[in-house]
């Protein structure tokens, strides 16, 4: 079930992004780390009533930012539609021991259906250029891959922002 998230829910939230961070680094994966996510940003997702959370029994093991807001990072990129009737995805994160059972699928499920509940244009996203399973799976969804952004404080390293435009 997929509900909107609640400040109470924070910590639980933390400790899942955290135990997906650690997941990735032990695959040299450093997408995430002490400055990325935060509280902050969970809380400012939860005031703006962007974030959601999966959950299963009362357990949450998933979670996203589903967004209208375009952050200024995104602005030098050349999107396949106009600015406007956009969602933003961000800091989509399935709990490890949960991945590779389809919930990334079903959080996904949740954004078209909520994109076209609001009629958006497409919706747009970034994920790290070294997470590479990560890029399969959009692609595979059939985001096209447009350009690169810099996130100093979370890496070195671009992170590629796709685009799937909706029919």
């Amino acid at each position: 079930m997929i509900v909107p998230a609640q400040m109470s829910e924070i910590p639980e939230i933390l400790s899942l992004t955290r135990a997906c961070a650690r997941e990735m680094i032990a695959r040299n994966i450093y997408q995430w780390n002490e400055h990325y996510p935060t509280q902050e940003a969970f809380e400012n997702d939860i005031a703006r009533k962007e974030l959601y959370v999966l959950k299963e029994q009362e357990s949450i093991i998933g979670t996203l930012v589903i967004s209208t807001f375009k952050d200024a990072e995104y602005d030098d990129i050349q999107w396949l539609t106009p600015d406007g009737k956009n969602l933003y995805i961000h800091r989509l994160a399935v709990h490890p021991q949960h991945q590779g059972q389809g919930n990334a699928h079903i959080l996904m499920e949740y954004v078209y259906a909520f994109a076209k509940a609001k009629k958006a244009t497409s919706i747009r996203l970034d994920t790290f250029s070294q997470n590479k399973r990560n890029q399969k799976f959009y692609e595979g969804l059939g985001f096209q891959k447009l350009g690169n952004i810099y996130f100093p404080k979370q890496s070195e390293h671009p992170f590629y922002c796709y685009e799937h435009v909706l029919s």
